[in-house]
């Protein structure tokens, strides 16, 4: 089974796929070589990124997740304000410090490639690194696969670098949302207190409120940076951060007759933290960072706007959205370079319609049905980032994703769980629709708007 927290994870910006995974892989690659006591005769690292990872490795960060994760560093934990002294000195010196210990020389231009064209096996997000002793002999080789959400998976390594599939027996195995509505009707149970269950197979009751409460503190970090901050953001297009100033300005409005004005704020909600994400801000993935900002948007409406919301609500909230999260990861894809951005924002937004549903008292099937009703809606959405970044279409996608997750609930809420369509159909469709998607449809800036629309 995944965990929550294999799908809320803390990260940094733009791209959960394109940043935090190749940082998670340089890492485990460079931890690797000290574990098998080849890191003293290391001499030189050659890096190679493939696919979407190449194509649009320089607009989503990869290039700098790379060099930070050879010198130690995690997504979670590695300082966002010291990343763009720390890579300019690497480029400046030719030195990189392997680990923050061991110091190779290091040419970017030379040693760390993006390949525009050319693609691995198994899935577009590919990277290979090579360690070469004193003689040029290969000391290790290893490819790694970004999967989307940070995941990162490797089929053919041994020893302490190799990623296994978590096989920890659970309380409630599930695969598809019909097995997952079986355990519901069986026991009686939320779905919600069935995925915690599960979570109990790797932490205590203890652990798993505060890490969650941890995982919601830290989103809300991430709308407060992203309504204080004005400016543009980072990459060329010179996009205008909006957040701050629709801010200042909703918080100087009054309510009055205007029924949506709810819909500002939560559109405020998810522009702030895409604003940020774009920015390589501190972000969690929910499930990726492209779709970073429509789990917080809507579980702040329901903090904000309904009554009787409490921690309890947003800890029961984010452990039935990862719930449907599993189905999708296990089922589909929540990558925009394997199935385009219904893998991401269409997943997000089903995941956050069902976790509202569940906190106002929806049924299991009713949550069933508003998971199902966003991801329809979300069927054939592309990925097509005009210059390779995170900022257009993305930032005002999750803010449109957001408000159709409340309106998935909504019509789930009036209606009584039964419907024509289920969750697993709709998600067996997104799988194939994206098998069926042109390449350039996904994560390449090779289509769509990144080459309808003048970069400068």
């Amino acid at each position: 089974m995944i965990s929550t927290f294999d799908l809320f994870k803390i990260g940094i910006g733009p791209s959960s796929s394109h940043t935090v995974g190749p940082m998670r892989a340089a890492h485990t690659f460079a931890t690797g070589l000290k574990a098998d006591g080849l890191l003293a005769n290391t001499q030189r690292v050659y890096a190679e990124l493939f696919g979407s990872l190449g194509a649009t490795g320089h607009g989503h960060g990869s290039d700098r997740a790379v060099l930070l994760g050879l010198a130690g560093e995690e997504p979670e934990t590695v300082d966002t304000n010291a990343i763009a002294a720390r890579v300019d000195a690497v480029k400046a010196t030719g030195r990189l410090a392997l680990l923050g210990s061991h110091d190779i020389a290091f040419d970017v231009n030379e040693d760390l490639v993006l390949h525009r064209r050319r693609t691995l096996p198994f899935h577009p997000n590919g990277m290979t690194f090579t360690a070469y002793g004193s003689d040029a002999t290969v000391l290790r080789e290893r490819t790694y696969y970004s999967v989307g959400g940070g995941f990162v998976v490797d089929e053919r390594a041994t020893g302490a670098d190799r990623i296994k599939v978590d096989e920890t027996p659970v309380a409630y195995p599930f695969r598809t949302g019909a097995e997952l509505l079986a355990y519901t009707h069986a026991t009686g149970l939320p779905i919600s207190a069935i995925m915690f269950a599960n979570e109990l197979s790797w932490r205590s009751e203890d652990d798993v409120r505060t890490d969650l409460a941890r995982i919601w503190q830290a989103m809300q970090d991430c709308v407060n940076r992203g309504c204080a901050n004005d400016g543009t953001l980072p990459g060329g297009l010179k996009v205008r951060r909006r957040a701050a100033e629709l801010h200042r300005a909703l918080s100087s409005e009054h309510f009055g007759v205007d029924p949506l004005r709810v819909m500002d704020w939560v559109t405020l909600f998810a522009l702030a933290v895409n604003e940020e994400n774009a920015a390589g801000g501190r972000v969690v993935t929910a499930p990726t960072n492209g779709a970073a900002g429509i789990v917080p948007a809507v579980l702040l409406y329901y903090t904000r706007f309904v009554p009787g919301a409490d921690l309890d609500g947003v800890i029961r909230f984010l452990l039935t959205a990862a719930a449907v999260g599993v189905l999708f990861k296990e089922n589909a894809s929540i990558s925009g370079a394997e199935v385009g951005c219904q893998g991401e924002v269409g997943s997000a937004c089903s995941m956050a319609a069902a976790g509202l549903t569940e906190v106002l008292g929806g049924s299991p099937r009713q949550v069933e049905n508003a998971a199902e009703i966003a991801m329809e809606h979300n069927l054939g959405l592309t990925c097509d980032p005009i210059g390779g970044l995170v900022q257009i279409p993305c930032i005002e996608r999750n803010a449109v994703a957001s408000i159709k997750a409340i309106t998935a609930t909504r019509l789930a809420m009036r209606g009584d769980g039964q419907h024509f369509v289920s969750l697993d159909k709709v998600i067996k469709t997104m799988r194939e629709t994206g098998a069926d998607m042109k390449v350039k449809y996904k994560e390449t800036a090779r289509g769509g708007l990144a080459v309808n629309v003048i970069e400068c």
